[in-house]
């Protein structure tokens, strides 16, 4: 349909997770017709971001530093450690507002479809931090499907007789949902999940 480097453009771009063939026609189009200094930012900061971002030394969180802003800071809890699969599910986590802790970035889940398993993991890095008997819980925030938990159970499996308390984060219903409208799995956790009422 589209010929030379047109075509490259929507070919590139469609390649990038969530972006269908349209999505890609519809961003290369706004490209084209955007000022020259603002494309040009743009590509900078991608060219930036590739050379100057890297992983957390520590907890495997993206960084433009040796170590994140989350292992520096001295006034979180280091007796408490969330485990997560990606960087977005740090920010996910901070944005609460609830959580003081750290963290710990898998870098994914358990997969054998995808032929992921713990070993592709940032699992035996996890084992490295909980070395020194400084962490007392684990809270699991692996995402509530069938990749997640099986990765939570994994790691329950690991870490519980090590002596410590290992949490998972609870799900069920959201906040405004109807009833009738969650699946069986949801319905249920939130039924196993439910807290009293003082009233």
């Amino acid at each position: 349909m589209y010929d030379g480097v047109v075509a490259d453009l929507i070919d590139e771009l469609g390649r990038l997770p969530g972006i269908g063939p349209k999505s890609a026609q519809r961003i290369a189009f706004y490209l084209l017709q955007s000022d020259p200094a603002d494309v040009r930012r743009l590509a900078d900061v991608l060219v930036t971001v590739k050379e100057k971002v890297r992983f957390c030394a520590i907890c495997g969180h993206v960084t433009d530093e040796d170590t994140c802003r989350i292992c520096r800071d001295p006034r979180r809890d280091p007796t408490a450690l969330c485990v997560v699969e990606e960087s977005k599910d740090v920010i996910a986590v901070e944005k609460t507002g609830e959580y003081r802790g750290r963290y710990h970035v898998l870098g994914g889940a358990i997969s054998p479809i995808d032929g992921i398993g713990p070993d592709d993991l940032r699992i035996r890095e996890l084992l490295q931090r909980l070395a020194d008997g400084e962490v007392t819980e684990i809270i699991i925030a692996t995402d509530p499907n069938l990749e997640g938990e099986a990765t939570a159970t994994y790691l329950a499996r690991l870490l519980t007789p090590m002596g410590l308390t290992v949490t998972r984060l609870a799900s069920g219903l959201p906040v405004g949902g109807d009833l009738e409208y969650a699946d069986e799995v949801t319905l249920g956790r939130a039924f196993a999940g439910r807290r009293r009422l003082d009233g």
